[in-house]
């Protein structure tokens, strides 16, 4: 049939009539909230490139759970900031480091037993040169040393894991980390920890506010040896597939809004849950439209996320994930 008997406005008169056809949901159950934990107490600091978002003492994280687990979030994704750093990023792996201490006193709340928590796995938010491994010299300067840098991941993840965490989430790069983090979860008593690897996550210009939030800047050189080129696609289909071989439970693409293309070849090719991390530059950008007056706020942070379900992401990690959640219900 064409036009006038095929009408494709006739689906379109009314929100029920919309709602009833709409193909792609979303819930505040696929939304990821991070969190930025650091020493002390009746801490709330405030990220300036991000408003909104805050550094925060545990105490003040679990009112953040709390609300996050009202209002039906799935899950937290938590960072950590130390009081001190050093070059192998000690606080990363120590019991009694930040995230650790965390991850116990959320899993004594309430809030705990509601949401999935998520540690990420890196040395940088912990190691004084900001990088996310191991740091050697050369004759040309300095390089990531990548396999020393493996035991360091993984005595971190087995920590977090031994902590409380549902689920541990390496986002360092480091090529063979999976497997790394998969032994010692395994030797360790803890294989029913899953993996959510950061796959594919891209050396991007969309970072920048996070490394303030996350006091993670490098103090020397940049992450591109080890973080993937933006350019290179079928090299992010590979990094999936070796992830997965080592034992990868779950797998996260970072960033989302420039990588669409990049979740939608990944959820046509495996079967493993699928995550997007809407990152701080998207973040920052949307909110700084907001200030300016430039879009509608609401719809504008809808329209984002359902543009990474509809590519294929079963669950997104997002700074908007209480806003979102509050629209939702």
């Amino acid at each position: 049939m064409s036009f006038p008997q095929n009408r494709m406005r006739r689906m379109r008169r009314t929100e029920p009539l919309r709602a009833l056809v709409r193909e792609t949901t979303l819930n505040p159950g696929d939304l990821i909230y991070p969190l930025f934990l650091r020493p002390g107490k009746g801490l709330r600091q405030a990220v300036s490139s991000m408003p909104g978002v805050f550094n925060l003492s545990i105490d003040e994280a679990l009112r953040e759970a709390e609300e996050a687990a009202a209002l039906g979030i799935g899950g937290l994704l938590l960072f950590g900031l130390p009081d001190s750093k050093d070059e192998q990023g000690t606080g990363a792996w120590s019991d009694d480091g930040i995230v650790q201490q965390g991850l116990r006193a959320l899993k004594q709340c309430g809030a705990g037993s509601k949401l999935v928590l998520i540690a990420d796995v890196c040395l940088c938010e912990y190691t004084s040169h900001g990088h996310c491994g191991v740091v050697v010299k050369t004759p040309d300067g300095f390089e990531i040393d990548n396999d020393p840098s493996l035991d360091l991941l993984a005595r971190t993840a087995a920590s977090l894991a031994r902590a409380g965490a549902d689920i541990v989430a390496p986002s360092d790069m480091m090529d063979g980390r999976v497997a790394a983090i998969r032994r010692a979860l395994d030797s360790g008593g803890l294989a029913q920890t899953p993996i959510l690897s950061y796959a594919s996550k891209f050396a991007s210009a969309f970072y920048g506010p996070f490394r303030e939030a996350a006091e993670s800047t490098p103090q020397f050189g940049d992450r591109r040896s080890y973080q993937m080129d933006g350019a290179n696609f079928r090299e992010a289909l590979l990094e999936i597939d070796l992830d997965l071989e080592e034992g990868a439970d779950m797998i996260l693409m970072k960033p989302a809004m420039p990588y669409l293309d990049v979740v939608r070849a990944a959820r046509d090719r495996v079967a493993v849950p699928i995550g997007a991390y809407q990152v701080s530059g998207e973040y920052s950008m949307l909110q700084a439209a907001f200030e300016k007056g430039w879009l509608e706020r609401d719809r504008a942070i809808l329209e984002s996320l359902f543009g990474m379900r509809r590519a294929g992401a079963d669950f997104i990690v997002t700074y908007f994930a209480k806003d979102a959640a509050k629209l939702l219900g």
